[in-house]
């Protein structure tokens, strides 16, 4: 007896073909869950922002009928790529101040740069550039933190990315708040706000360490709790920080955050460039996940973290670029090449951190980081249709043995064609279908001027 599968093939006359939104018929589909699979002509079914089937290309067209078809016969369909950790609205100082330690590139210049011109207008044009150049690149969501995060909601939400909106608290005055009770007061009110909002969810974003209190750090702990939200924070980025709090609390900051309760599962540790064994061996015993942002950590002289020996742990490692200030990139396929070959060098072994381990990094891990595994991350029936399309069959992409391989060491953002977030696409060859390339060109030019005088 003929499979039902191929009832559409043969006309059967009591089989009712099934209605979808889309079907996206591709050279292969890496699904990164199950691991290490590359389907060879697979098709994507999308209904309803879902995905409803992941079939043989013959297969998808006998059991659905869809509304349109995308025919991508040389791609391999990704799950959309997640930005663990950036502050999208530095998109805007993009190049401000290179080559320069941190703690100066911080107190002589961002932190002026920001006094002068954060805004919400500033949120908004920078996050709107960001996620521009973020979706070019197959990256359908990012962990933000930043000031004013109402702009950077709104920005997202226009430009048809999913985002998780970090509700930054500091305890010193920006323009953005004066202390850090009304930090956390303007934050909770912006969640409350864009709650009804699908493609977006919310963290607790304390800066850092070396910028937030114990006791708003205390608060920090209890809303989360209360609320349900990650914490999204610093940690261990330099050597100088931890020097700095062993002056100050005389802990180094992992322990303070231990001691104050902060090391949980929903806790995201930014860079964690250095750490000692025990404190990776008590990161993963708490669940926690770290962000690494490989490029911005070398280009600030920061180091590098130790991702194989997190591994090892079993400690969950996503991805991120931080802003484009410090990197000067958000592109996840630079990360994901970036921390491969960092990790083989570091740890003297080939077959350290795979290509596989590290398209995960970019993908399942972050969502899981973010509480979203459920919705994003990976390319299976019921969740969201986050998916980006990488042409292959470029002469610098030929000839192609291993898919997987391709897409970390050969692939880069400039080989993504088509993008789709919830199943809306919003890069249809190479072109974005949500934000006008010519109005942000506009945008990022004025403020170019408006910032470059008054810093030169």
């Amino acid at each position: 007896m003929k499979s039902p599968a191929y009832a559409g093939l043969f006309s059967w006359p009591d089989f009712e073909m099934q209605q979808a939104d889309t079907i996206i018929d591709a050279r292969w589909v890496i699904p990164v869950r199950p691991a290490h699979q590359a389907l060879n002509y697979h098709s994507v079914v999308i209904s309803a922002g879902n995905i409803a089937a992941i079939l043989p290309t013959p297969e998808a067209h006998a059991q659905f009928s869809a509304n349109s078809t995308v025919t991508l016969g040389e791609h391999a369909l990704i799950p959309g790529l997640i930005n663990l950790h950036t502050h999208a609205a530095m998109n805007l100082m993009r190049g401000l101040a290179d080559d320069l330690p941190l703690m100066e590139w911080l107190q002589q210049h961002i932190w002026p740069a920001e006094h002068r011109h954060v805004s919400t207008q500033f949120v908004h044009d920078g996050t709107l550039l960001a996620c521009a150049e973020m979706l070019r690149g197959g990256i359908t969501c990012f962990n933000d933190m930043y000031f004013f995060p109402d702009a950077a909601a709104n920005a997202a939400l226009q430009s048809g990315m999913r985002a998780t909106i970090g509700l930054i608290a500091l305890d010193f005055p920006t323009p953005y708040a004066s202390d850090a009770d009304t930090y956390l007061y303007k934050g909770l009110a912006i969640r409350d706000q864009f709650s009804p909002e699908p493609l977006l969810s919310f963290s607790l974003a304390p800066h850092a360490p070396y910028t937030v209190s114990d006791k708003t750090l205390s608060k920090v702990l209890t809303y989360a709790e209360q609320l349900d939200l990650p914490i999204h924070i610093h940690l261990h980025e330099t050597d100088a920080e931890i020097q700095q709090s062993l002056k100050q609390h005389h802990l180094r900051p992992l322990q303070r955050l231990e001691n104050l309760g902060l090391l949980a599962p929903n806790l995201i540790a930014v860079h964690a460039v250095h750490l000692k064994p025990g404190e990776m061996e008590t990161l993963a015993r708490q669940g926690c996940h770290i962000a690494h942002c490989p490029t911005s950590n070398l280009k600030l002289a920061s180091g590098i973290a130790p991702v194989s020996a997190m591994m090892e742990q079993g400690i969950n490692v996503g991805l991120g670029s931080d802003g484009a200030a410090s990197n000067n990139r958000l592109d996840m396929f630079q990360e994901m090449r970036m921390a491969a070959l960092l990790a083989k060098g570091v740890s003297g072994k080939a077959d350290c951190l795979s290509a596989f381990e590290a398209l995960q990094m970019a993908t399942l891990n972050g969502a899981r980081a973010l509480g979203l595994e459920h919705r994003t991350g990976s390319l299976e029936p019921g969740k969201a249709a986050d998916i980006a399309a990488i042409r292959l069959d470029s002469l610098e992409t030929m000839p192609c043995y291993d898919v997987i391989s391709h897409l970390v060491y050969t692939a880069g953002r400039e080989h993504v064609t088509h993008v789709w977030v919830n199943g809306a696409p919003v890069v249809e060859n190479s072109n974005l279908r949500t934000l006008s390339q010519q109005h942000l060109s506009a945008q990022a030019a004025l403020w170019q001027e408006r910032i470059g005088k008054k810093h030169d």
